[in-house]
């Protein structure tokens, strides 16, 4: 479950900003409803570096970024505020591009070369204030039956990028 982009539906934000902060242990069931409460089995009183997040990725499909609501951005760039407060690294995952774009659809490789993709990216920067630098487009498998180096090198690259910044928070916290 994630942030989702309804009222009725998602992780409370409150509770993704004490989930940041190593609050929230494992099993806890989340409730759009309400957030975790101190009293509750499964409040964290005393987090340790381990419990904590080292990286905050939001993920959007490119086809929905700019349905994003006001209330969609209030939320995604109030946690971000929670997150810079902490020092934690933020970036952004653009999916499923290739159902965004025919000129993606029909050559992954132009990827780089799409405008329309250039545009979907930098709106949702412009909206919720993750740098251009920090948002990167993949593809999702979602027929196929086979892998492809296409769409794994879009994959491992955003993984490679994220794990990077995990370990530059965690090398930066320990100094």
């Amino acid at each position: 479950m994630g942030l989702e982009m309804d009222k009725k539906g998602g992780v409370h934000p409150e509770d993704i900003k004490l989930a940041m902060k190593g609050h929230v242990k494992d099993g806890y069931m989340y409730n759009p409803g309400s957030k975790l409460s101190e009293d509750s089995q499964h409040y964290n009183a005393e987090p340790t570096l381990n419990d904590k997040v080292q990286v905050l990725v939001c993920v959007v499909p490119a086809d929905k970024a700019a349905l994003l609501t006001q209330d969609d951005v209030r939320k995604i760039r109030d946690i971000r505020e929670t997150a810079s407060d902490l020092g934690i690294p933020q970036l952004a995952v653009i999916t499923k591009i290739d159902l965004a774009c025919p000129l993606i659809e029909k050559d992954l490789k132009n990827v780089y070369k799409s405008k329309y993709l250039k545009e979907t990216m930098q709106k949702f920067s412009d909206l919720v204030g993750i740098p251009m630098n920090c948002i990167f487009p993949v593809k999702n498998y979602h027929e196929e039956i086979d892998v492809n180096d296409d769409v794994d090198s879009l994959i491992l690259s955003v993984l490679r990028r994220i794990i990077n910044c995990g370990e530059d928070f965690i090398n930066n916290m320990e100094t």
